[in-house]
Formats: C-alpha cells, sequence, structure tokens
C-alpha cells in the first residue's frame, strides 16, 4: 500500500488501524483533505552530521544582531524551561504558564536587540537551518492538488516564512499561525503580536472563528504532523473530524520517550531526517488522481 511505512525508522502500535485510516483519506479525495504541521523540527530537521540544527528562534538568537549577552541570557532560559517542556512527568497543566513565562521572557530579549525588519533575510541565509530531506516533493504535492497546508508554529513567524520563501515552497495554499514581530516606522522591532503561542496552545483556540480556521473547518480528512506532545492538539476544534491521521518525529531521548510517543501518535517516525514517509503516503491518497 505505501511501501515507505516498511521503513526501518517507521514504528506503529496499531499498523490495521494506519491502513484503515490512509485507506479513507484515498478514498474521500482531496475536497475533504488537509495538512496540519509543526514547523521546528518537524518540517526542518533536528540535526545534520551529529549537530543540532536551529529551529526558527535559534536563528535569531545565533545571528549576528544579537549580543553577547541577549545570547548568553536566551541560551540560560532554554537550558531552565526545555527540560520542562519535554518532562514526561507533568502535565500540560502545569507546563503551560511555564512556557508562556518562557516564550515572554525570550520576546522581551529580542526587543531589547532593536532587530531590523531589512535584516530577516541575511540572518536566515547565514543561519544553518534545514529542511527535511523530500521537503520540496511535500509541499509542490499539496500546492499542485491545492490542499491546504496549515502551519502551526510556537517559532518565529517572520523567520520561519523566510525559511520557506528561500527555500521556494512558500506557496499559496500554504498558511503560518506563529509569534509573528511587529516593526515601527523605522522598521525595527518594537513587540509581538498576540497571540502568543507557545508548544503547548497551538490549537483553535488562538484561532479563534478567524477566517483561516473557518477554511480548516469544512475539511474533515487530516493528515497532523508534529514532533511533540503539545502537537497533538493542533487539530482540536475541527469539529467533525472523520479521518485523522497523526505521524509523529521522534528525534530526541529516544528510548525514554519511545512509548509515550507510540500509545500518542498512529506512526512514529525514530531519527529520520527525511519526509519519505510522509511523501509515501501523500502519494498513495493522492495516487488516483496524478
Amino acid at each position: 500500500m505505501v511501501p515507505e511505512l516498511e521503513k526501518a525508522t517507521v514504528h506503529m502500535k496499531n499498523p490495521e488501524h494506519v491502513k484503515r485510516v490512509i485507506s479513507a483519506l484515498r478514498k474521500e479525495g482531496t475536497d475533504k483533505l488537509q495538512v496540519i504541521s509543526d514547523f521546528d523540527m518537524t518540517l526542518s530537521r533536528f540535526g545534520f552530521n551529529g549537530r543540532r540544527c536551529p529551529t526558527s528562534h535559534n536563528i535569531l538568537d545565533n545571528s549576528r544582531v544579537i549580543s553577547e549577552e541577549g545570547r548568553k541570557k536566551l541560551k540560560d532560559l532554554l537550558h531552565y524551561y526545555y527540560p520542562i517542556e519535554i518532562d514526561p512527568n507533568r502535565t500540560m497543566e502545569e507546563k503551560c504558564p511555564l512556557m508562556v513565562e518562557w516564550w515572554t521572557k525570550a520576546h522581551d530579549l529580542l526587543l531589547q536587540q532593536k532587530i531590523l525588519k531589512s535584516d530577516i533575510a541575511k540572518i536566515v541565509r547565514d543561519s544553518e537551518v534545514m529542511l527535511r530531506d523530500g521537503v520540496n516533493a511535500f509541499f509542490d504535492q499539496l500546492h499542485q492538488h491545492d490542499i491546504p497546508l496549515f502551519i502551526f508554529s510556537a517559532g518565529v513567524g517572520d523567520v520561519l516564512e523566510e525559511v520557506l520563501r528561500q527555500a521556494e515552497v512558500l506557496h499559496p495554499n500554504v498558511t503560518v499561525v506563529s509569534n509573528y514581530m511587529d516593526f515601527d516606522d523605522q522598521g525595527v522591532l518594537r513587540q509581538f503580536k498576540a497571540p502568543l503561542i507557545h508548544t503547548y496552545n497551538k490549537n483553535n483556540r488562538v484561532l479563534g472563528k478567524t477566517e483561516q480556521f473557518q477554511q480548516l473547518s469544512s475539511r474533515t480528512n487530516i493528515v497532523l504532523l508534529g514532533d511533540s506532545m503539545g502537537d497533538l492538539s493542533m487539530a482540536d476544534g475541527v469539529t467533525d473530524a472523520e479521518n485523522v491521521l497523526t505521524v509523529g518525529f521522534l528525534n530526541d531521548k529516544v528510548d525514554e520517550r519511545r512509548g509515550k510517543y507510540r500509545d500518542a501518535y498512529d506512526i512514529v517516525l525514530e531519527k529520520d531526517e527525511t519526509l519519505d514517509v510522509v511523501n509515501g503516503i501523500l502519494c498513495y491518497v493522492l495516487g488516483d488522481l496524478n
């Protein structure tokens, strides 16, 4: 059915369920389908040649526009809050206020750096960000069949969009909901626009009844891609969701987190830096239309 599901990186708790959902997605066609995806470490790579790749926040944090002192403070925040974010023993309720705290402090530090809008393209170009192998085929398939791709990110929207623009995959069917910068008349960063989006509130509660969300609501078949437990709620609010296939990228602390991911996601991809499996599924689902 989908040869890529035989890859050694693929783990499924219930392969029969996966087959049933994929068959239903194919049968019901493109008009009812949408893809909802996280960005950092889901569409972008986790690592390359043994080194971590930057997230959209890291791209800024590590750039020349951030002072040495600013960089150190941002790193300190990461070392304090990231273990909390991924702690399997803490509840979402415990984590949420701490995530708001982290993001707010990080944004405040970035505001102090007087970042220029005109610098964003060069900051991205000079960074070590990498998208996963197969990303062009992924974006092109969805664009070709006019399937909405909805990217929900707790990162920095301006940076994320620039990464996609430079990769030439920011097609009209792509909608990004993220933390966007607000620049003054001189093009200097003055604040971040509301609402604040962190790892554990990436769902319709931050969208309300916006046009973007209305657009999603009529498409009740969903392929959801994420790399954290928080990403699983991204489809919340698609009220009549019929067939949902969740694909989780397990990038880090694999042995410790494997059980939890297999219980939560339909398909778990362990240390897989490609979109091969996702592209294989889409190829099959769209196969009769090519």
